[in-house]
């Protein structure tokens, strides 16, 4: 018994395999009549033998090779002999063709084979050469098929091990390669007006990052909702673990619970295998659900489960699972008004809303503007022409009259654009804005709505039919004060229905509650 403990820890305690050959040859070189334990991984796809680690009893070096190469004829056989669980005894190069092919060349003597399984899976084979001449025991046998579950945990966790390298490697490749691509010094965004525009929002992301506490990211579309998120996971203890987004309004309906929470195989057509759902692949970590607000009520149940008690089941399973997730949620609706509309449940509201933080618009911080241009320039020129490119004074004063209504976003659009159409080694703002310098002036919105009932539209603009209802939405807003119905409100205004009204609202972009007084 305290043999087998001896040769359980090794085997589990080391992740190189060679370390616990070696310290487990030497356990039971007192009892078992071996000069070397041999360990061979099995490689199906490949038909091949690999030899991994070698343990010796003795001072006694072997150097076998590498690989030993299999027909399919030999696989199968291999394969078959694996799956009956049996060990085989004889001499190395006698006529048993099974120990011929499951021996390295070199090795000679008498011979115990074993397969190393896991969970009906063949992962290789485990070898016990003789010291000495002569035939191994009943006794012995016994000992021996004691090693073969310890060193098949060994190589299972041996072979994940490498594996995990492997696609660590690979990750790293293509990370690089986009940074690349995209001419960027690291992965993460970068946070431009962190001293300026953005001061309180960095000051808020500073208190919060360190606890576990959700967190709901206000502000309009573009506004930078995804980067204020990553901010606020690589600030926090989950820093080394995933940041999984998920934007919860490009999911189908029927593929919500599966995509959240996964699937087991054949829980619905096309599931073919088990699959994590986005909450499994963010443990440990953080899980940014984006666009929050455009979830069917019937997923919002389930996800203020998880949330509540971090527990949830996959599509089709039986066996509740439980994870460790740090929710920072974002939308650019009024969670407020859903809520009295009844289509976001109020205490889902407040279990995301623990710590609300508020993105403002780019009109709303000018400021940051002249920094932002400058940081996309430097990276679109990088990109496109191999060097930075820099905004002019000229550029940046276009860019200040324009009235922004995709925020950040569409600045970056537009930056970009001006670098393509500057062929990489210059930028063109006033050709991608699409109209001269001056007509953007005259076109764009002012930062307070009251001033734009007060200007003239000029006689040479003319603007796009959302463009004109936009305005005219904004004109009644402002007039109302930010009330949608009502007496006094933007819809009697307009004299249309108040739920026509915020549907045109929604798909115009437009946010009434900027608008209150």
């Amino acid at each position: 018994m305290d043999l087998l403990q001896a040769v359980w820890r090794d085997a589990c305690r080391h992740i190189a395999i060679e370390k616990s050959a070696a310290l487990i040859a030497e356990h039971v070189g007192s009892l078992l009549p071996v000069g070397f334990l041999i360990l061979r991984r099995l490689d199906t796809e490949m038909r091949r033998l690999e030899t991994v680690a070698i343990g010796a009893s003795s001072e006694i070096q072997l150097k076998a090779p590498a690989r030993t190469e299999c027909t399919d004829e030999q696989l199968q056989t291999l394969l078959d002999w694996c799956r009956r669980n049996g060990t085989t005894s004889g001499h190395a190069r006698g006529e048993d063709l099974l120990l011929t092919l499951l021996v390295p060349a070199g090795v000679n003597g008498h011979v115990l084979a074993g397969p190393l399984m896991e969970d009906d899976r063949p992962l290789g084979v485990l070898l016990a050469v003789a010291l000495r001449p002569g035939l191994f025991d009943a006794a012995h046998e016994r000992l021996f098929r004691s090693l073969l579950e310890p060193f098949s945990v060994a190589l299972g966790n041996d072979s994940r091990f490498h594996e995990l390298a492997r696609l660590r490697e690979v990750s790293e490749a293509d990370n690089r390669a986009l940074l690349t691509r995209l001419g960027r010094p690291a992965i993460a965004d970068t946070i431009v007006g962190t001293d300026r525009g953005l001061r309180q929002v960095m000051q808020r992301v500073a208190q919060v990052a360190s606890t576990d506490a959700p967190v709901l990211l206000l502000g309009e579309t573009g506004s930078g909702k995804e980067v204020v998120a990553r901010a606020i996971h690589s600030r926090s203890r989950r820093a080394g673990a995933p940041v999984v987004r998920v934007n919860c309004g490009a999911i189908p309906p029927g593929l919500i619970d599966s995509e959240l929470f996964g699937h087991e195989r054949g829980s619905f057509t096309g599931a073919v295998g088990a699959r994590k759902g986005w909450f499994e692949r963010a443990d440990g970590g953080t899980l940014f659900l984006d666009e929050v607000a455009e979830l069917p009520l019937d997923a919002q149940v389930r996800l203020l489960r998880i949330l509540q008690d971090g527990t949830f089941e996959r599509v089709g399973g039986q066996k509740a699972l439980t994870v460790d997730v740090r929710i920072v949620a974002a939308t650019h609706r009024d969670l407020g008004r859903l809520v009295a509309e009844g289509r976001f449940r109020e205490d889902l509201w407040y279990r995301i809303g623990v710590f609300p933080i508020y993105i403002p618009p780019l009109r709303d911080r000018p400021e940051d503007i002249p920094a932002l241009a400058a940081h996309f320039a430097w990276r679109s020129g990088t990109r496109l022409g191999g060097f930075p490119l820099a905004p002019t004074q000229e550029d940046i004063e276009l860019l200040l009259s324009y009235h922004w209504p995709g925020n950040v976003r569409e600045l970056g659009s537009v930056i970009e654009r001006a670098a393509i159409l500057g062929d990489g080694r210059s930028l063109r703002v006033a050709a991608s804005l699409g109209v001269p310098a001056q007509a953007i002036r005259s076109a764009s919105v002012p930062a307070n709505p009251e001033s734009a009932a007060r200007d003239e539209i000029p006689a040479a603009e003319i603007l796009t039919l959302d463009a004109a209802t936009t305005r005219h939405i904004e004109l009644a807003l402002t007039k109302s004060g930010g009330r949608v119905e009502g007496d006094g409100g933007a819809a009697q205004t307009l004299g249309v229905n108040p739920h026509t009204l915020r549907a045109r609202m929604r798909k115009l972009g437009i946010d009434w509650v900027k608008f209150r007084v």
